[in-house]
């Protein structure tokens, strides 16, 4: 708006709303490169972990840590994340958790002690909590009409899932060219444009009633998700039975009862139980807890047998992953016009079917695989049904949502696709290690026996996809998304 020109009063007297920016199509790309980092950072560590455990002194147990240690605070805190965002600034939360990321990175990859490292992890995946919903809530005041929306959330989750193909590529390239340490130095110059760019291309927040935080809300949901992986990790070490496990159980259990009943009698609740009557908002959810289930135990796996058992080393096997990348990237650019052709719904379950089948194909490689005969192939139909199951997921999961709840949106899918994560990779860790404990002990082969602990671990992401499909289901059938999105 030019200096001499004055605002145009609605009809009520009020001034329309500020735009968030004058540039918003390159305030996008900055904040799809923030989310690209946060999403990375719970992929690229995968393909260093071999090397990176060998110079720290740290066992398998302790290597998948490291991958739970940053996607549990992260998952934890992103209701907190949200509404922190809703109260104080989603520009403001947005650029603290930003160059909190950014000094968490420096230390991680500064690290000389397992322990260290681990604590980095975490602050790094407490920063991205509050990144990740402000960002997402950023996007949606930035494209407040239905159709631009529909093309920058369509940008936005195939962001999401390019972040986490890429992480196993550029995690090989970094670590064979430079250590496992490059793996998070990435990280710091890529935060910093950001933190330059955004005061630049955005506006500042304005201002916003006060209200009060729900700080036992935050805690008790926290809890619950840090008992619940807690109690799946244990299994894999101590066994179900043992009292650790059922009493991390436990604690999950009553811990969740808690959050539910103090959200059900708290005036301003962190989660307004009331928003999950939005089915879209419900489906996106639980698809997304699903899918990043499956997305971060296999891209676990995958990069650990390349390795231990097809004895690739850091480089090719990221190499190996660019199929993968490139299908992805492929349907990100379609995904949008699909969702206008078939809807939301039809794109979602077919998208979900296809990974099933990816994975299922992918269950069946030997110990002996040949990339060209055996992984090849279902490397290109899992990236096709990522791209697009990850795109029309995270559309379906704002649909509807009011402009004063845009962070609580952002923090429940982001949430659900992190702690989808880490219950996923307890879960299917435990199993594979399990099944390959058992044939080692029979008298097996160490490949074989690897190889049979990883095929089950497909087999169980595959079935994550398939219930995904089943839940999609229960999604309102339309053409676009965000059709509803601007009814605020």
């Amino acid at each position: 708006m030019s200096p001499i020109t004055r605002p145009t009063r609605t009809l009520t007297g009020a001034l329309p709303p500020t735009p968030r920016s004058s540039h918003r199509w390159a305030a996008l790309t900055v904040l799809a490169l923030a989310q690209f980092l946060v999403v990375l950072d719970a992929s690229i560590v995968n393909i260093a972990l071999p090397v990176l455990g060998g110079q720290l002194g740290l066992d398998t147990v302790a290597l998948a840590w490291v991958i739970t240690a940053y996607v549990l605070p992260f998952g934890g805190l992103l209701l907190l994340g949200g509404r922190l965002a809703d109260r104080y600034g989603h520009r403001r939360l947005f650029l603290l958790g930003t160059a909190g990321f950014v000094a968490a990175s420096v230390l991680a990859g500064l690290s000389l002690t397992g322990g260290m490292l681990l604590g980095a992890r975490a602050v790094q995946g407490a920063s991205a909590a509050l990144l990740a919903p402000a960002a997402l809530a950023l996007l949606t005041q930035l494209f407040p009409a239905s159709t631009d929306r529909a093309k920058a959330l369509g940008i936005w989750g195939a962001v999401a899932g390019i972040g986490s193909a890429a992480g196993v590529l550029l995690g090989g390239v970094l670590t064979a060219s430079f250590g496992w340490q490059a793996v998070f130095f990435v990280n710091v110059p890529v935060g910093l444009l950001v933190l330059v760019a955004i005061p630049i291309l955005i506006n500042r927040d304005p201002a916003v009633t006060p209200s009060r935080l729900d700080f036992p809300g935050a805690i008790t949901i926290t809890g619950a998700l840090v008992a619940a992986v807690g109690a799946l990790s244990s299994i894999e070490t101590v066994g179900f039975a043992y009292p650790l496990t059922l009493g991390l159980a436990a604690a999950a259990l009553a811990l969740g009862a808690a959050f539910i009943v103090i959200e059900r009698r708290t005036a301003e609740p962190l989660v307004p139980l009331g928003v999950f009557r939005n089915r879209n908002l419900s489906a996106g959810n639980l698809v997304m807890l699903l899918l990043g289930a499956a997305m971060v135990a296999l891209f676990f796996a995958l990069s650990v047998y390349l390795q231990a058992v097809l004895h690739y080393d850091a480089l090719t096997a990221g190499l190996s992953q660019l199929p993968l990348a490139g299908a992805l990237v492929l349907v990100a650019g379609i995904a949008p016009a699909l969702v206008g052709r078939l809807g939301m719904k039809r794109t979602l379950i077919g998208s979900l079917l296809l990974l099933a089948a990816g994975l299922l194909w992918l269950a069946a490689v030997p110990s002996d695989a040949d990339f060209a005969v055996h992984i090849l192939g279902p490397s290109l139909v899992i990236g096709v049904g990522l791209g697009g199951a990850f795109i029309t997921a995270t559309q379906l999961s704002v649909d509807g949502v009011a402009g004063g709840e845009a962070g609580l949106a952002g923090g429940l899918i982001n949430t659900s696709q992190q702690i989808g994560g880490a219950l996923g990779l307890a879960l299917l860790a435990s199993l594979a290690a399990a099944r390959t404990g058992a044939l080692e002990a029979s008298g097996a082969a160490v490949p074989e026996a690897l190889t049979s602990g990883f095929s089950w671990l497909f087999l169980g992401t595959a079935a994550f996809a398939l219930i995904g499909a089943g839940v999609a289901g229960i999604a309102r059938s339309t053409a676009t998304s965000t059709s509803t999105s601007t009814s605020n």
